[in-house]
């Protein structure tokens, strides 16, 4: 048994998917995660594992046993240290040459040409609800020409979404501008995913809140949102393989068995996605209601 480190051994299973040559490319490849939370930590484990040897990660906030149901490095161990901390950590056991920079302040306008400088790839590890954040990175990433990606953890499945250099933008898809909070919710929700595979299961909908910023989450979700990153993010930093690129983007839900691609010209602008937001809107609107009864 190898007692010591070394990259070639550590992630030589991986070949066969990949070449040599192609998992030497990987070593050489930085990735940009915000948010070291449900998504973001399994991101960079997973990453990580899959080999790529650099990592720019980012989150200001701290371990609490809320979390435990399903982030990565949340555990009696951690409890009130810095995930960002955590989740280096974390990386850096896996692969101890790993180059990470840390952003313990989160990410913000002031800092996001820092957070992206030399980055290949930018995944999209924040809270749903932060939508100031999230915005300003991916018009970052669109302007500094870096492909970005976010898997939404959606009962239990995934929806992916990717943005392209060159192609339709966050802004152009999701059409958040002016919006208030709850609208963005809205939004941002049935435009990662059209299909919404995950309403059908829903046990208990009062334990959704757009308005309070409440939402249930599982850890199946986050583990599919992780696979299905990186296989999006090997290709694109491949080069091969067909990347289902914004307005295309697909939802796989373990639950019902089901995986469906779709395909939203306009983002939500779409005639479909307008009709599919009143809808929303309506079905919300019944929950606000129903939730005040019960109250």
């Amino acid at each position: 048994m190898v007692s010591t480190f070394d990259y070639d051994t550590a992630f030589v299973r991986n070949l066969g998917w990949v070449t040599q040559a192609e998992q030497g490319l990987l070593r050489r490849k930085r990735v940009a995660i915000a948010g070291m939370g449900g998504v973001g930590g399994v991101h960079l484990v997973t990453l990580a594992r899959l080999g790529i040897g650099a990592f720019n990660i980012s989150d200001f906030d701290s371990f609490d046993v809320v979390n435990f149901n399903r982030q990565a490095g949340a555990m009696m161990s951690t409890l009130g240290r810095p995930k960002v901390d955590v989740l280096a950590e974390m990386a850096l056991d896996i692969n101890p040459e790993l180059e990470v920079r840390r952003f313990p302040q989160g990410v913000a306008d002031e800092n996001l040409d820092a957070f992206l400088e030399g980055v290949d790839l930018y995944v999209d590890g924040l809270d749903f609800f932060s939508f100031a954040a999230r915005r300003a990175t991916f018009a970052a990433c669109h302007r500094l020409g870096i492909p970005a990606v976010t898997a939404a953890p959606l009962g239990m499945g995934a929806a992916m979404l990717a943005f392209l250099p060159g192609g339709m933008s966050f802004e152009e898809y999701f059409c958040l501008d002016g919006c208030d909070e709850e609208e963005m919710a809205i939004r941002f929700l049935l435009g990662l995913s059209p299909a919404m595979l995950q309403r059908g299961y829903l046990a208990d909908p009062s334990y959704v809140n757009l308005a309070e910023r409440r939402g249930p989450s599982t850890i199946v979700a986050c583990q599919l949102c992780a696979g299905v990153t990186a296989a999006e993010g090997l290709k694109i930093l491949l080069g091969r393989g067909k990347v289902f690129a914004a307005p295309r983007a697909y939802q796989f839900d373990a639950y019902t068995n089901r995986l469906v691609r779709t395909w939203r010209p306009g983002g939500n602008r779409n005639p479909l996605q307008v009709l599919g937001l009143w809808i929303a809107r309506q079905q919300l609107r019944r929950m606000k209601n129903a939730g005040a009864k019960h109250g």
